[in-house]
């Protein structure tokens, strides 16, 4: 292998990484704090690429997309949170995720209604190559990597230093304990969901430049976010980041070395974590609604 396929897998590893974070961030919030499975988030996901690749094709600045991905995204899931999750937080997991898997089909439904079928590509915000080690690298994939890096820390500052932080990560360990202080649950709930929401839309509006956006790239993708989130522990900033960052070098040498393996790889690495850590590699023990 050349010294410069290497590095050049290695980049796009961290860059797939970064998007996969971000996505499965949102995944795990959903899980940890409310204890629903969210598809839906993969609506979103699609909403803030699609979002961006409507507003940088009017010419306007794809930084001004990524933001109106996340408004328009954040506005739905609001919509969602209040008319649908309510009524399922007290029910089992099974209740949401059927429910959300029905927001899922619509959602790819009215996108292929509104877009049709055909991929639509998305210029990258950033052109400029970097020259590393005798290969040149583009420029927007290390800013897709620094964005994500700038979110993991200001996810970290958030839950540990601010009140409403706080009683995330509270909610994350024991939610009846969390409602027992005195704190209402459900405006934690509806925070936590657009937090989600946010972090689904901007992980599909960073990755469109990447990949062709294209109605049902919120289901390719869902099998691996959901490893990610299994291998990393439910509700973990740093279990996601670092399966994340595992996972996205798993898949960019999986199809540089065999292409079939990019696919199969993820799961043997899920397997062999839960053989020495059932609960993944940052689950807590004490999770419990």
């Amino acid at each position: 292998m050349a010294v410069s396929d290497l590095i050049s897998t290695v980049i796009m590893g961290f860059a797939v990484a970064a998007v996969y974070f971000l996505l499965s961030m949102s995944l795990s919030l959903c899980f940890g704090v409310m204890r629903i499975v969210s598809l839906d988030q993969f609506v979103y996901y699609s909403v803030g690429a699609y979002m961006t690749y409507l507003v940088t094709a009017h010419q306007a600045s794809f930084w001004s997309g990524l933001l109106v991905g996340v408004a328009v995204s954040c506005t739905l899931a609001w919509a969602i949170e209040e008319t649908l999750f309510r009524r399922l937080y007290e029910k089992g997991t099974m209740f949401s995720m059927i429910t959300s898997y029905g927001i899922l089909l619509a959602g790819i439904g009215v996108i292929k209604y509104i877009w049709g079928l055909v991929p639509r590509p998305v210029m990258a915000p950033i052109t400029g190559q970097v020259a590393l080690l005798g290969t040149t690298l583009s420029l927007y994939r290390f800013v897709v990597i620094g964005l994500s890096a700038l979110i993991y820390v200001g996810l970290q500052l958030f839950l540990e230093k601010t009140i409403v932080g706080k009683a995330i990560r509270a909610g994350i360990e024991d939610a009846d304990k969390t409602e027992g202080l005195g704190i209402d649950i459900y405006k934690i709930f509806t925070v936590t969901f657009l937090i989600s929401a946010a972090l689904s839309a901007l992980a599909g509006g960073l990755h469109a430049p990447l990949i062709m956006v294209e109605p049902e790239m919120g289901l390719k993708i869902m099998g691996t976010a959901f490893m990610i989130v299994i291998i990393g522990g439910l509700g973990s900033i740093k279990g996601t980041a670092v399966s994340s960052l595992l996972i996205g070098q798993v898949v960019a040498f999986g199809f540089l070395l065999w292409a079939p393996g990019a696919e199969t790889a993820p799961f043997v690495i899920m397997l062999l974590v839960f053989l020495v850590r059932p609960r993944g590699l940052f689950g807590s023990a004490y999770l419990k609604r």
